[in-house]
């Protein structure tokens, strides 16, 4: 029995890394006088390292300690990504954001079916702001459970802000499922039991989605037929409630 739908966010729910995490992490250097861009190639392998202050961290540590500034390096991680969260906020409210196909539908046939939504994330709950105005006034209050930021220690690909989402939502494992892009993403959902759906990014789609029930390019639109690269196969070209639902059903009931 399908009960809830647990989404991802950066790159799940909104195309947001390229042109949104991405411009706001070189604003921020920018401002902050720092000699550092994080050019489109090095931005995708830094993409490994789940969690923005944990990216930077490891970029001043492991990938550039040469650019690595003088003083309390956490003090200034903690300004930078402060700063970061700022200017991303601003440059998709006024440019708006990028909803993935198929999101916008699917979260409106769940609600109408009586499925559960939640989120789990490892961006700030304030980072979530603009995906509540591209979805509309109401769309915080579709959402049951809403894990991001810090709310666990243990960031993705550990299984934490899954099974914290669970917790909130009082149900096991076997009754959801969960979308993610990103195989840290994946890792973390079945590291917590969830069968999951992989919609895959430019910067993900070479990744180990082996363990995913499905791997698509996008949930699909009536007029934008989505495309199955692996996982289970089925007839539908979009994937909506009873699809899933069917997907389900095939997984026994266990995490794939």
């Amino acid at each position: 029995m399908l009960k809830a739908l647990i989404f991802d966010v950066d790159g799940t729910l909104a195309d947001t890394e390229r042109d949104g995490h991405r411009v706001a992490f070189n604003r921020a250097f920018a401002e902050a006088g720092l000699p550092i861009v994080w050019d489109e190639a090095l931005y995708g392998r830094l993409l490994v390292i789940t969690g923005g202050k944990e990216r930077l961290l490891h970029f001043f540590t492991h990938v550039r300690p040469d650019l690595r500034p003088a003083g309390d390096l956490n003090a200034l991680i903690r300004h930078l990504h402060a700063r970061k969260t700022d200017i991303y906020s601003d440059l998709l409210n006024s440019e708006g954001v990028p909803l993935r196909p198929g999101i916008r539908r699917l979260l409106g046939e769940a609600r109408d079916r009586g499925l559960k939504l939640a989120i789990a994330t490892t961006t700030t709950e304030k980072n979530l702001e603009p995906i509540w105005t591209a979805l509309g006034p109401q769309a915080r209050g579709w959402f049951h459970t809403v894990g991001a930021g810090d709310c666990v220690a243990a960031k993705k690909p550990a299984p934490d802000v899954y099974e914290y989402v669970l917790a909130g939502l009082g149900l096991a494992a076997r009754d959801c499922l969960a979308f993610e892009d990103s195989e840290n993403g994946l890792r973390a959902a079945t590291g917590a039991g969830l069968s999951t759906i992989v919609t895959v990014t430019d910067y993900t789609r070479d990744q180990d989605f082996s363990a995913a029930l499905l791997v698509v390019d996008h949930l699909g639109e009536p007029d934008l037929p989505l495309t199955r690269l692996t996982g289970t196969a089925f007839a539908s070209r979009l994937l909506d409630v009873d699809a899933l639902m069917a997907l389900k059903l095939s997984a026994g009931g266990t995490s794939r």
